[in-house]
């Protein structure tokens, strides 16, 4: 998912953060979705503990972002609904067009990962003042890609030991 190369109004942050809650909100479902049907073969603690920690992580990240919309100086006609913009992007695989449900987690976790880098670098590039303190932004962004880094380096961990 591209992100502009600069951000330059609280609508548009808005707008963007609001892509960060939905790609939250997939990945939360997806991993519950997973944990429902992991299959007995593949039921394992390793697989269910990861599935259960990026639920709960997602959770996290999509309330720290709805905070940060909230305390943005914006008209509720910049906030719009973004969801169908996501499942047109993200939405175009299905866990099922995964080799199992670790390759899944992994794109989600990657796909997260890569639109807070994104956005990072765009708030960065921006002389725009927004409604909200940039460093309390930017440090909110860079807890939340690091712990999206850190899932990753954790699915791929798990991937290598059940290799």
């Amino acid at each position: 998912m591209s992100v502009a190369p600069r951000v330059g109004s609280d609508g548009q942050l808005a707008r963007l953060l609001q892509i960060g809650i939905v790609l939250e909100e997939v990945v939360e479902a997806r991993a519950y979705e997973h944990y429902q049907r992991l299959p007995d073969a593949e039921r394992d603690t390793r697989i269910e503990a990861l599935l259960e920690e990026a639920r709960e992580e997602s959770a996290e990240h999509r309330e720290r972002l709805e905070d940060l919309v909230e305390r943005l100086d914006c008209d509720e006609d910049a906030t719009v609904d973004v969801t169908d913009l996501v499942r047109e992007h993200y939405g175009r695989t299905d866990p099922e067009d995964f080799d199992g449900v670790l390759y899944d987690q992994l794109n989600g976790e990657e796909t997260a990962y890569k639109f807070y880098d994104d956005l990072i670098e765009a708030v960065e590039a921006s002389d725009a003042t927004f409604g909200i303190e940039r460093e309390l932004l930017l440090s909110t962004l860079r807890e939340i890609r690091a712990a999206e880094a850190e899932g990753v380096e954790a699915v791929a961990a798990l991937m290598e030991s059940r290799a």
